[in-house]
Parts: C-alpha cells; structure tokens; sequence
C-alpha cells in the first residue's frame, strides 16, 4: 500500500493497490464461507460458451465458466490491434495524426463494409482506430496493421522480416504482446479477428482476454476510444472530403456503469463480448487511516447466443460477488489472480 499526504491535512489516504497476503482470521474465515456460499447461490446456467469475471484493480477472478478454454474471439483480436498501434505511438513516437492509404490487401475476405472504403482512401490513424474500436471495421484494422507494420519493421534487425509483409510484422507484435501479457493459450493470425479460410486458426480464452482488457484499459487513450457511442471521421478520397458518423456496437454502453470495451462475432465464435463497468470507489474509515478501494469490472464472454443479455446479468451478479468479497477483507487467494 502507499501513503499519500493530503495538503493541509494530517491524516494518511492509504490508496490500495494490491496486498497478495492472505490472512484467515476466524471473522475472515466465517466470511468467506459466507462469500462462496452465496457465490454458488448465485450462480445461473449462462449460455456462452465460457465467461470470467474481474476485479480490474487487482486482477483477482470472482467467477468464471471455462475461462482457459481455447476459443475464436472474433473482432476482439482488434483490442490487441489498438493497443499495439498505441504502444507504437507512446514509445516508439508514432503519430496517430499520420495519414494511411487504405490498401487492396484490406478488402480480402471481407463481405461487410459499412462505412463504404475504397482502395485508395486516405484516412488518419486516429480516424481508423475509431472505426476498428467503436464501430469494429475490419478495414480500418487491417489498414492500422499495414501502416504501422511497416514503420515497425524499419525497427527490426537487419535481416528479420524480410519476407514478412507489413501486416505479419504488425501480428508478430500483437502475438509478443501477448506473451509479455502471459496470455499463454493465445494464437493471434491477423489484425481483425477474422477465421474464415484462414490457416492456421487464431484463438484465444475468456481469461486470456481478460487479461488483455486490463492492459488496454489502462491507457487513457484507450478508455476514450471504447467509451464513444458515436464518432464522425473523415477521409479523403481523389481530394474530397468525405464523412461517416460511426454508431459503437456495444448495445450496454452507459449502461449500469458501462464504460466499454467491444464486441465480436464470427460463425466460429459465435456472439462475444468485453465489458468494463464501474463504481465510484469505495472509502473506508479505520481510525485515522483512510482507504480508497477503486471499484472496476471486466466481465468476458465468449460463444453467446445472448451476448448482451448475459452481459448485463454477468456484470450485476459481478458486483454482487465484489459486494461478499469486499465483505470478507477482498481476500485474494493467489492461485485465482490473472
């Protein structure tokens, strides 16, 4: 824990961070008996495939449903798109202002495009990564990871990548981001989630995600991107400036506290889902000690034939299951964290 001194004020705000020690008091015992009695009687027969539940501050697990079973995520994989784009603007100073020409290669495979792209567009970085987070455009990723995989394989070795287009390069990266995350059951094959006659298969799990939400979320930029129910962006086309309001695919966004992240949906996937839900944080007097707990969700589900029905039910059982943890000292069994 850290101490902060408040101006003008004697008294220490203990802001938590994380305490990984466990301790079984007999009063702490008898309430997380309490915790994981109700957390049973909580439980209902949700249909996706697999889901978990998160406490964002600590990365400790409340509940899950086959979170390390392998699965298509869909255009979730565009969580990792962004957050290597942001990684490359924040350490490697990319700018997002630049301006990307929209390739052929981004049209491949691709039957759905909304916002009406031509090869041959010119479109901001910022622009697309908009398009790819808010209104989840396989384009617009794909152009992302064409423009700056290019700029990151001026950064490799003499020799390496060679033979890697552009777009390889920029999915090598989000598969060692994914190793850095130790995102140990995720295969990573192309900038936009896409598995249609795709070798070989991408793949990842609920916990895997989840542990890549919270990453993301961490960045400011990021939170501000998925929290967008509409944006207008623009391109140009042959020196005309062209407009397109996008409309965020999220149906819970500022819902219950909803303050992002993504949807996803392939045949294989079946309907998929990222939330991150809030409350305003938690202050607890002892003495003269004040603590602030912070109060942030990350709920993951994969193959829902429901996806925003589960969703809403999966975040308000998630702060029911807080509400008991909370009670019981937020007891953190190290074999349950991300």
């Amino acid at each position: 824990m850290r101490l902060i001194d408040v101006a003008n004020q004697n008294t220490p705000i203990k802001v938590l961070r994380f305490d990984p020690a466990v301790t079984f008091s007999h009063r702490f015992l008898i309430a997380f008996l309490a915790f994981i009695a109700t957390a049973a009687a909580l439980r209902s027969a949700a249909g996706a495939q697999a889901f978990i539940i998160v406490d964002s501050q600590t990365g400790y697990i409340l509940e899950s449903e086959e979170p390390r079973q392998k699965r298509q995520v869909g255009s979730l994989t565009k969580i990792a798109t962004a957050s290597v784009v942001l990684d490359w603007a924040e350490h490697k100073g990319g700018n997002l202002n630049q301006v990307a020409t929209i390739p052929q290669e981004a049209f491949v495979g691709h039957l759905e495009n909304n916002i009406g792209f031509q090869p041959g567009d010119r479109i901001a970085l910022r622009d697309l990564l908009y398009a790819a987070l808010v209104q989840s455009d396989n384009i617009a990723a794909y152009t992302l990871a064409q423009h700056v995989g290019s700029q990151l394989g001026s950064l490799l070795p003499s020799g390496d990548g060679s033979r890697m287009t552009p777009a390889d390069v920029f999915v090598t990266q989000m598969n060692a981001l994914a190793t850095q995350l130790k995102m140990d059951r995720t295969r990573f094959v192309n900038p936009h989630g896409v598995d249609d006659k795709v070798r070989p298969m991408p793949f990842s799990t609920a916990e895997d995600m989840a542990r890549l939400t919270r990453y993301a979320m961490n960045k400011a930029s990021f939170r501000f991107y998925v929290s967008q129910k509409g944006r207008q962006i623009s391109f140009d086309r042959g020196g005309h400036r062209l407009n397109y309001m996008l409309r965020n695919t999220n149906e819970l966004l500022g819902k219950m506290g909803i303050d992002g992240v993504k949807t996803g949906r392939t045949a294989r996937a079946g309907d998929c889902l990222i939330l991150s839900a809030n409350r305003e944080p938690e202050i607890v007097t002892q003495g003269k000690a004040i603590t602030v707990y912070p109060r942030h969700l990350i709920v993951v589900l994969l193959g829902s034939t429901n996806r925003f029905g589960e969703g809403a039910g999966l975040i308000a059982r998630g702060w029911q299951l807080y509400d008991q943890w909370a009670v019981s000292g937020r007891l953190a069994d190290p074999k349950k964290l991300l």
